[in-house]
């Protein structure tokens, strides 16, 4: 995770802003691993559609829906946003077939 003097590199004097700042840089470094396993199981899916292979779209198309509601509820993004892009890969997937 992070590790790196906060002193350094913020004007907190107090300890708990100290603290803050400290559970935000660790918070943003989970919600970008996060997004950037969805954007690389996002991109998986799209050249195993490409591909044609049926079966393992559908072992991808879950993890990746999967990723998707607990980053939704983790608030990485929006429900709505979720929504729409689970809406759209399983589109993508049913005219596969």
């Amino acid at each position: 995770m992070v590790k790196k003097s906060i002193n350094s590199s913020c004007m907190a004097n107090i300890k708990s802003a100290k603290k803050r700042i400290v559970q935000s840089l660790k918070r943003t470094e989970i919600n970008k691993f996060r997004k950037s396993r969805i954007k690389s199981g996002i991109k998986k899916i799209h050249v195993l559609v490409d591909g044609k292979k049926k079966e393992e779209v559908k072992k991808q198309f879950l993890k990746v829906e999967s990723e998707l509601s607990t980053a939704a509820s983790k608030g990485v993004f929006k429900k709505n946003t979720a929504a729409r892009l689970v809406s759209r890969l399983s589109k993508k997937i049913k005219d596969l077939n």
